[in-house]
């Protein structure tokens, strides 16, 4: 099939990325973030093309866009993009260039949100815009939702979206987003393209242990900070179970398949072993776990406190929630309290539908040398929210990546690019799946 998109789109989404890393959207937490710049600027883009946005907010500056694109099938599901606007902190000292500059520079795209995810808002602002010129209209309706703080709790975001506006996602039935479809290298030559079809349920702990305060020279049995550090080490050390959820399942088959081994998945981490740098892409979600993360005691050397707090990432799987619970109560144990400082689902999509096949054709078009496979993030995103709605998520941020890009790295770490070919790649493997989904 011929590519469809115009040469503007290819400029487009390079512009629209630098225009809106250039637009400061730290989420510090707490509700330190205004999302409201980056909003209107996409509000205006779409408005250009003649997509009518609705801009919403739950907190003043907090503001999400969503816009419908119709169909021309009244009776198929909706069709959610949803992108976020926010971003995580950067220091400018680190960096190579600033990480507010959404410099352009030997054919890369530089700052923070060039891949998380910035870069998926303008792939879908270029391919709308694209239709538009075009007169083109899908099968199915569009909904396109920018979202705030889904870097933080999303309650101002895709929970304030999915709670308080369901109504403007009636008929999705399912809904696309990040990390997914980007080129994996194994270091032996080949490319493989991984889709996300599950997120593991997020679990962030608040730890407290309380004891019985008092001067530091003199003998303590009830010292608050020893019962957490003691809990806080169980936590770390502990061997979770492997528990390989189906989408799990379906990754390790297809990758022992391009590989030509046994797909032995009564011996998970020998077939992880086998598999070498590729591993990467499963190992994170063969089971729960729990990485203690902050610690917070004391206020003078010589004085015992009462109180010590920890902080831990949990993270569980698909069907795992009881079990994260009841292990958590054993390795605290008596002396130390737990409770959820945020929680989310669990989600898992099914990696036989067509959807799935659709985002694997699109990618094979153009990248025909690569090898696509469903995999599990071990972290989350917006979907989880969406999920409340009935939507069923994909991660699907199409990406072609030269050797050497650590694509993982790029998340949350300094010096944050992405090509210019990638982006390009990425808009013509979004137009081609939107053309068919």
């Amino acid at each position: 099939m011929a590519e469809q998109v115009d040469g503007r789109a290819l400029d487009e989404v390079v512009t629209f990325t630098s225009d809106l890393i250039r637009i400061d959207t730290t989420n510090r937490g707490g509700g330190d973030c205004q999302e409201r710049p980056a909003a209107e600027y996409a509000a205006a883009r779409l408005a250009e093309a003649g997509i009518e946005p609705t801009l919403l907010e739950r907190t003043k500056g907090r503001t999400n866009v969503v816009a419908r694109v119709g169909g021309t099938d009244p009776g198929a599901g909706a069709l959610l993009l949803h992108g976020h606007l926010d971003v995580v902190p950067a220091e400018a000292a680190d960096w190579s260039v600033h990480p507010f500059s959404g410099e352009v520079r030997d054919g890369v795209v530089w700052g923070r949100g060039a891949v998380d995810m910035k870069n998926m808002d303008a792939m879908i602002l270029a391919v709308l815009r694209a239709w538009a010129r075009q007169g083109v209209r899908p099968r199915r309706d569009i909904v396109i939702a920018f979202t705030a703080d889904e870097e933080a709790s999303a309650e101002d975001g895709s929970g304030f979206l999915a709670d308080a506006h369901a109504a403007l996602f009636e008929g999705c039935t399912e809904g696309i987003s990040e990390s997914g479809a980007f080129t994996f290298h194994d270091g032996n030559g080949r490319q493989i393209y991984p889709i996300a079809a599950g997120e593991r349920g997020t679990a962030w702990l608040k730890l407290t242990a309380r004891g019985r305060a008092g001067h530091g020279s003199k003998v303590n049995r009830d010292n608050a900070v020893t019962r957490l550090s003691a809990a806080i080490t169980r936590i770390g050390e502990h061997e979770w179970p492997l528990r390989p959820t189906a989408t799990v399942r379906a990754a390790l088959t297809e990758l022992a398949a391009l590989y030509g081994i046994d797909s032995d998945l009564t011996d998970i981490d020998a077939l992880l072993d086998k598999l070498g740098p590729a591993a990467k892409l499963v190992e994170s979600t063969v089971r729960n776990s729990a990485n203690p993360t902050m610690l917070n005691a004391g206020y003078k050397v010589n004085v015992i406190p009462g109180e010590a707090v920890a902080q831990v990432d949990g993270r569980y799987l698909p069907g795992g929630e009881d079990e994260f619970r009841e292990t958590l109560d054993r390795l605290t144990g008596p002396d130390v309290e737990w409770e959820f400082h945020h929680r989310e689902v669990a989600l898992e999509s099914p990696v036989d539908s067509a959807t799935f096949a659709r985002m694997r054709a699109a990618v094979e078009e153009f990248a025909p040398e690569g090898h696509v496979v469903p995999y599990c993030m071990s972290g989350g995103t917006d979907a989880k929210q969406f999920s409340r709605l009935g939507i069923t998520g994909y991660g699907f941020t199409p990406l072609k990546l030269p050797e050497g890009y650590d694509y993982g790295a790029m998340f949350h770490g300094v010096d944050e690019r992405v090509p210019v070919e990638a982006l390009h790649f990425g808009v013509r493997v979004l137009d081609r799946f939107l053309r068919t989904a």
